[in-house]
């Protein structure tokens, strides 16, 4: 396909070295510069939230976060979500 304005990646990371993921996710922060929308679903967040412009936190079908990455990088609510009510 030439020319596509959109680019969706169903987790490009799944079942790969922690090497092979660094350059996966190099390559896709790369196709910045080509003027592309990416929609990313990864479940390694750290991972996507370092190359993304918004981030929205799903769970069973509901949506629980949303916002910039690095609102979502320094939400203690996500956090606590994620990790336990002992965080911030």
């Amino acid at each position: 396909m030439s020319g596509p304005k959109l680019l969706i990646f169903d987790e490009p990371s799944l079942g790969l070295a922690p090497r092979i993921v660094n350059q996966i996710f190099t390559l896709i922060s790369g196709l910045w510069d080509h003027e592309l929308t990416l929609l990313v679903v990864q479940q390694n967040a750290q991972e996507a939230l370092r190359f993304a412009d918004r981030a929205y936190i799903l769970s069973t079908r509901n949506l629980e976060f949303s916002g910039t990455a690095e609102e979502l990088r320094t939400s203690d609510d996500l956090m606590k979500a994620y990790i336990g009510e002992g965080v911030g």
